[in-house]
């Protein structure tokens, strides 16, 4: 059998509610980021740890088993010829959109009082909403994200971090890469992955049948990725309307496709709903849409890398306005705050400077960071923590 990277912390997550026939667990994330993999993870552990085959029933719905079943009645149907007696019954269905009136299924399957059930998807807005409606919101999402650097290097079998972080901006983490192939068979597999969920996941959501508008929309966001923008200034370069900018725009980040972080407006205290930075869920898929160099501008693509990581570790996070500087990252979990700044490096003349003077703008004792890629100049700087990035997304201890 084929050898997966286990992702011990999302297979802990998806643990935590077993046994729990009253919510669902809902496993979202862009395609080809390794849902389906965890799920067959679970139904691994779950053969392991003494659950009988037979009360397992694992579907996905783009396998050549299961891509016939394409409605609730057939659905119901294969269920009900499956779950014959009172014993807990697990059920993991993978990609469950692609059913349709599937939300009326795990209504069913709730008010059975037997079952566990697990569904993964590619849409957030569709699962979350139609879940919401039909089962009184009895749900928990687990989002899964691309490999952080530290799974990129397990995967791929790197022992220089430094080099793997290189192959990291440029290729990013989708888990199917495969470095061994070269470039122009990852950058094809890449251009698949971006096709593939703007047809599925972009399109087919707002049901239309124009990619090239949602292509124009995304390079756009694509290029830049860190940059303050808006509706208004991506109509104008795109020639669309702001309504359709809008539309397209809200079904690519429910796609996963981009991130939307919020401006914060330290001063006032409030959240600013105009004028947002816009990121990439996975560098490869920004480069191979674009067809450009990962060299280019590598400070925001580490702004980009810190901003998902950031998000994976299950922060909450806005970019921090201070009339007259900004704040990259305003970081929030579990009551606490942490600051970051990000940038390439430090060495070049004002850099340091103007980069730790945006961070002492907050009048509070929150730890406060800059990361950067030098290995030179790292420590304390009046209470400022200077950190390699590198080592800052291995997960190593604070200098």
């Amino acid at each position: 059998m084929e050898k997966y990277l286990e992702r011990r912390g999302y297979i802990d997550r998806i643990s935590a509610g077993r046994g729990d026939t009253d919510v669902i667990k809902v496993i979202t994330g862009m395609r080809r980021c390794g849902k389906s993999v965890l799920l067959h993870l679970y139904y691994e552990e779950l053969i392991r740890t003494g659950v009988p085959k037979e009360n397992i029933i694992q579907m996905n719905f783009e396998s050549f088993e299961y891509q016939g079943i394409k409605n609730k009645g057939m659905l119901n149907e294969f269920l009900s010829e499956r779950i014959k007696t009172d014993d807990l019954h697990y059920v993991l269905l993978d990609e469950i959109q692609n059913v349709e009136g599937w939300e009326l299924t795990l209504s069913g399957l709730v008010s059975m009082g037997n079952c566990d059930v697990y569904v993964t998807g590619s849409n957030s807005d569709m699962l979350s909403s139609e879940l919401a409606t039909r089962v009184s919101g009895r749900h928990v999402e687990i989002r899964v994200f691309p490999l952080s650097l530290s799974e990129f290097m397990e995967m791929h079998g790197y022992s220089d971090a430094e080099k793997a972080m290189l192959d990291y901006l440029e290729y990013g983490g989708l888990p199917g890469i495969d470095l061994s192939r070269g470039s122009r068979y990852l950058m094809d597999y890449l251009e698949g992955v971006y096709s593939t969920v703007v047809i599925k996941d972009v399109l087919r959501h707002v049901n239309v049948s124009d990619p090239a508008k949602v292509e124009a929309i995304a390079r756009f966001l694509f290029f830049n990725i860190g940059n303050i923008t808006n509706k208004a200034s991506i109509a104008k370069e795109t020639g669309l309307s702001e309504s359709t900018v809008g539309m397209y725009m809200d079904a690519m980040e429910e796609a996963f496709l981009i991130l939307q972080c919020n401006r914060y407006d330290a001063v006032g205290k409030k959240l600013l709903r105009t004028n947002s930075k816009y990121y990439v869920m996975d560098l490869g898929i920004r480069k191979a849409a674009l067809d450009m160099a990962a060299g280019t501008d590598i400070g925001r693509l580490l702004e980009n890398v810190v901003f998902v990581e950031l998000l994976r570790r299950g922060y909450k996070v806005r970019v921090g306005s201070y009339r007259d500087s900004e704040v990259d990252f305003i970081a929030s979990k579990d009551g606490g705050i942490e600051y970051y700044q990000v940038c390439q490096t430090l060495m070049t003349e004002g850099t340091k400077e103007r980069e730790t003077r945006s961070l002492m703008r907050p009048a509070d004792n929150y730890p406060k960071t800059v990361l950067t890629l030098d290995r030179f100049g790292l420590g304390d700087d009046k209470g400022i923590a200077i950190r390699n990035v590198v080592d800052w997304l291995m997960g190593d201890p604070i200098l």
